[in-house]
């Protein structure tokens, strides 16, 4: 009488271990936090700490969901940066944080598109998607943001560019679920 109990046991921890990170709440550079709410420095250079919360909370990720690989002082055009390297089990993200400013003056990610699909459905309109994109970047006018359907792929997915304060902004995202699965912003002199 012991089997039954045991095989609906071991079938409650494979399904626990299977479902183990299912529906997670992280929801990567859909919804992330706008830079203005990010830790500013009052009047001096960022840690790298500060630098490493920056890139987390623009790129929409739980800091216990990061596994960072690099988080170095560097140079960029002149400029003194961190240069911060983080995965997670979706994504791999990259950022340059001016160390005097902590501006964005670099970022790169991607976040497997599988993934993206998996999540709950909410879809959104073009203009919904320039909101995600201005979350983003504050102060970016809807205007500034160039956005068009594609559906080569069979999916579907927004493409969009911006340039704003120097930066151009570059992105992709599923219009299922609202989310940025590739965005880059570089420094433009």
């Amino acid at each position: 009488m012991k089997r039954p109990a045991s095989l609906f046991l071991s079938a409650l921890f494979a399904g626990a271990v299977l479902c183990a990170g299912c529906g997670e709440a992280a929801q990567p550079a859909a919804r992330p936090a706008p830079l203005a709410e990010a830790p500013a420095p009052a009047g001096r250079p960022v840690s790298g700490e500060e630098a490493l919360a920056i890139a987390l909370a623009n790129a929409g990720v739980p800091e216990s969901r990061a596994q960072v690989r690099k988080l170095e002082r560097d140079g960029d055009s002149g400029i003194p940066i961190y240069d911060i390297e983080f995965e997670t089990p979706y994504g791999d993200y990259d950022f340059e944080i001016a160390i005097e400013t902590g501006a964005i003056v670099g970022a790169d990610y991607e976040v497997q598109e599988e993934w993206v699909r998996r999540q709950p459905a909410r879809p959104v309109s073009p203009e919904e998607a320039k909101a995600i994109v201005q979350s983003k970047v504050p102060g970016l006018p809807a205007d500034a943001i160039r956005i068009r359907r594609e559906s080569g792929d069979g999916y579907g997915r927004y493409e969009g560019r911006a340039a704003f304060r120097g930066m151009v902004y570059e992105f992709e995202m599923d219009p299922g679920t609202g989310l940025i699965f590739d965005w880059t912003a570089d420094l433009r002199n």
